[in-house]
């Protein structure tokens, strides 16, 4: 059954993980899972410490050519009256992060590993204009 605006905002907030779906100018799909806050109507996942094979990401390359973005969130259980899915259609831009330091805080306090080392690298600030869902129960 559908969800609610509020709903899918609130269990997209939640969850731990989720994946960023991004298209090149061409409309060739790309999928990769991120972390990520919410911040009212703002997801902001980041381009981190962890290991990457260059610093050329197409997640980047995409956003620049095209910055419709969604991302996806969802919860599987064996008890498939427990699944849900919520996901958050936006405008993504690329920003630094020294000109958002409310956003890489809002990345610190969920994820515990940016403590020890705080996103430093280009973040991907996804201003959301649309909130959907789907759980099985209501």
């Amino acid at each position: 059954m559908r969800i609610s605006r509020e709903q899918a905002r609130a269990w997209f907030g939640q969850a731990r993980v989720a994946r960023l779906a991004s298209a090149d100018a061409d409309g060739r799909p790309h999928l990769v899972p991120v972390v990520f806050a919410v911040r009212g109507e703002v997801v902001v996942t980041a381009v981190d410490h962890k290991p990457k094979r260059t610093p050329d990401l197409k997640r980047l390359r995409n956003i620049a050519a095209n910055p419709e973005v969604s991302l996806l969130a969802d919860h599987y259980s064996d008890d498939w009256d427990r699944l849900w899915w919520a996901r958050a259609d936006g405008t993504a831009e690329l920003a630094a992060t020294a000109d958002h330091p409310d956003l890489v805080s809002a990345l610190v306090d969920k994820y515990s590993q940016y403590r020890r080392t705080p996103p430093s690298g280009t973040l991907i600030v996804v201003r959301v204009h649309r909130w959907s869902g789907w759980a099985a129960q209501g």
